[in-house]
């Protein structure tokens, strides 16, 4: 990206985080619900992938099918964004209105014995988790991904932490260290899982095509003797309008009890791929997912 291209950029977010919680909340979602339809129409690159991406996890969908999908995905992808300048001005009371649990006993279960470690999938809105969590559940402690421009990424850093969660940028030395002491000390650290951004990931069946995912989750869980908890992720419908969010609690992924480290990493990855891929054909217009994944398209690209 040029410094032309990071400082128009830079403004324009920052311009959004500013102007969007002036409007009125109705005319915000609609706004970007019409963006979202631009940009699908339009059918760039990332809409491209996105419905490559979404192929594998609606399988038998037709093509008309699959477009139709991929529109409720820019869609939902948009409300994540609207949400995203909405949601520091949200209160406690507002954020248990908006995000329920599917199993609260199984969740309630999980976070008896202390800290837990999740692997999420870029659906749903993962930010409004985070924030219900940290008031519902435990200190959140998680990780960002480094973005260009930099203003926009400390904008990203502060937005986070100003909803409760402590969030340290991927790549500092240490980071693995730095979470495992969190989740022994009781922690809740929930990390996305579905797309390897080290380029060292652990190789699994997801969504039923080999694909590489971070190996994080499961090695921290491992290492701190905690649950590792996969969770999705999705929108609904509220009663009285507007979107909610649902968490969908699995079984924590089982530890082998036999081979080494990397294999059980390994194995519990696995697990996790298992567990999210579940959830992504459940609820498959809620993954964000516009970018590689697969095997198969890195290859052919």
């Amino acid at each position: 990206m040029s410094d032309t291209s990071d400082r128009v950029a830079t403004a324009a977010y920052l311009t959004a985080w500013k102007v969007v919680r002036l409007l009125p909340e109705r005319l915000a979602y609609a706004l970007f619900a019409l963006g979202a339809d631009w940009v699908w129409w339009r059918h760039g690159t990332g809409v491209q992938r996105l419905e490559k991406n979404l192929a594998r996890a609606v399988p038998d969908a037709g093509p008309g099918q699959l477009r139709e999908l991929s529109r409720r995905g820019m869609r939902s992808y948009l409300r994540y964004w609207c949400d995203a300048f909405l949601l520091p001005g949200w209160d406690a009371d507002r954020l248990a209105r908006t995000c329920r649990v599917d199993d609260p006993e199984r969740l309630k279960r999980v976070f008896s014995s202390g800290g837990v470690v999740a692997a999420l999938a870029h659906q749903g809105n993962w930010d409004h988790a985070g924030a219900w969590a940290c008031v519902h559940l435990a200190q959140v402690t998680t990780v960002a991904e480094r973005l260009r421009p930099e203003a926009v990424y400390q904008r990203f850093l502060d937005y986070r932490r100003s909803l409760g969660m402590e969030i340290y940028p991927l790549g500092d030395p240490g980071l693995i260290g730095k979470l495992i002491r969190q989740v022994r000390g009781g922690a809740f650290v929930p990390l996305l899982a579905d797309r390897d951004l080290s380029g060292n990931g652990v190789p699994v069946t997801f969504l039923g095509e080999p694909s590489r995912m971070a190996p994080g989750p499961a090695a921290i869980a491992l290492a701190s003797k905690a649950p590792l908890l996969p969770v999705n992720t999705y929108y609904e419908r509220l009663p009285g309008g507007g979107w909610g969010l649902v968490l969908q609690i699995h079984e924590p992924v089982p530890v082998p009890t036999t081979g080494t480290n990397a294999e059980k990493i390994a194995v519990m990855t696995q697990g996790c791929a298992d567990a999210l891929s579940a959830g992504l054909r459940e609820h498959p217009q809620d993954w964000h997912m516009l970018q590689v994944v697969f095997d198969s398209d890195r290859t052919s690209r």
